[in-house]
């Protein structure tokens, strides 16, 4: 191995994720996460290594990088985890081509040209209709039979470190039939990952379940932040609205599909069975441990959940062909979430709103202060990663301050 890779580093050689970084002497390029450092593409190219157009790592986003395809980006990932391994590669001895992580500053990965946020977890929903519908019959006639999703925001998607601003709307206070305007007073977080399409179609054109892997590049974390008071008040009759447009964070490192080969499984039984263009083969879930912690500001870490993005009841490649099913075109770059991902235990809920249980049930932090949602000051991380046989994949951590409202 001709560069160190810490044990248990989430950025180890059997993943290889692709991101876009700067430090004081570099312009914001394309790189792959190794360990502590980063290994810069722009200056990787300048070797002749590669035969395609390597313009396209000086550019800041991935978007045109992806879009040269999955026969170029493997081979480049492939590539690189050889020339890791091998003394005699042409990347030894050159610790130019290296910056430390801890020297660079991550900016967006792609440009986000549209994203839609999926509804996929039963528990999730199951928990959520419990609390504000019926607790007899909380899922929606409609939710085993497709993939619940809605458009949301892609001006307002942030990267992880930077802050998010409490945002302010129309609550509709108790036992009252006039809102008002104001801050949140329940501002949340919501566990989820989101992948990254890498091929586009034309409009009329769909995607079946057969090739959307093709079009799937890979996968990050992603808080999707929520309002709930001000979600509670708007939502009927079309969605989420501005309890969800304030802000979308995601982790910085794009973890490839094929990094993630090893840990697939499979989904759980979908009963009633699904409509033809919703039928799929093999494993589509994949095993990938997530947890949430809250840092109060002026006290430590401390972690309040832990679930599995295996638990998703719709997977991947049936929400991406939903997604098409009716014409709607796909473009290099769209994100789509998973939508909030809650275990079958209360401490593996995705959310503050099923933790303290709609604030029923106060969470107890290190420092003797309570949360049922959140307060401005706290930050909070998402991390995720897969290991089995001992190889870990991981995706490092999306990390949030809450501040105040203007």
């Amino acid at each position: 191995m001709i560069i160190d890779i810490p044990e248990n580093s989430d950025f180890s050689i059997y993943n290889i994720p692709f991101g876009i970084f700067s430090t004081k002497l570099r312009t914001p390029r394309a790189g792959v996460a190794i360990g502590d450092h980063i290994l810069d593409l722009v200056a990787l190219s300048e070797l002749g290594v590669f035969d395609f157009d390597t313009s396209v790592f000086n550019k800041n986003t991935l978007n045109d990088f992806i879009s040269l395809g999955k026969p170029i980006t493997n081979k480049v990932r492939s590539s690189i985890q050889l020339w890791i391994s091998d003394e005699n590669s042409p990347i030894s001895n050159k610790p130019k081509l290296f910056v430390l992580q801890s020297e660079s500053q991550m900016h967006m990965p792609i440009n986000v040209g549209d994203y839609t946020d999926f509804y996929s977890s039963i528990e999730h929903a199951t928990n959520v209709g419990t609390m504000f519908r019926d607790k007899e019959n909380p899922l929606l006639p409609n939710w085993k039979h497709i993939p619940v999703g809605y458009h949301g925001r892609s001006s307002s998607i942030i990267i992880s470190k930077q802050p998010v601003i409490r945002p302010k709307g129309q609550v509709l206070p108790p036992n009252s039939t006039q809102p008002v305007f104001k801050a949140t007073e329940r501002l949340d977080f919501e566990l989820e990952m989101a992948f990254i399409t890498g091929k586009k179609t034309e409009l009329g054109d769909s995607v079946s379940v057969d090739n959307a892997e093709d079009h799937i590049f890979g996968l990050v974390l992603l808080n999707d932040w929520s309002a709930r008071d001000i979600q509670k008040w708007e939502y009927i009759p079309l969605g989420p609205f501005l309890a969800k447009s304030f802000a979308s964070s995601i982790s910085p490192w794009i973890v490839t599909l094929e990094a993630l080969d090893q840990f697939r499984l499979a989904g759980p039984d979908q009963n009633p069975e699904v409509l033809p263009y919703l039928k799929y083969n093999g494993k589509k879930n994949y095993n990938i441990e997530l947890e949430v912690s809250i840092k109060p500001e002026n006290s430590e870490d401390q972690v309040i959940a832990k679930s599995n993005f295996k638990y998703l009841y719709w997977n991947m490649v049936q929400q991406l062909t939903h997604q098409s099913v009716n014409g709607c075109n796909i473009n290099v770059g769209d994100l789509y979430g998973s939508g909030t991902i809650s275990g079958k235990t209360p401490d593996s809920y995705g959310s503050m709103l099923e933790l303290s249980w709609m604030g029923t049930k106060p969470i107890k932090m290190k420092n003797g202060s309570e949360r049922k949602f959140l307060n401005n000051g706290d930050t909070i991380t998402l991390r995720g990663f897969s290991q089995k046989n001992g190889q870990r994949v991981g995706f490092g951590e999306v990390v949030t301050k809450i501040l105040p409202a203007k």
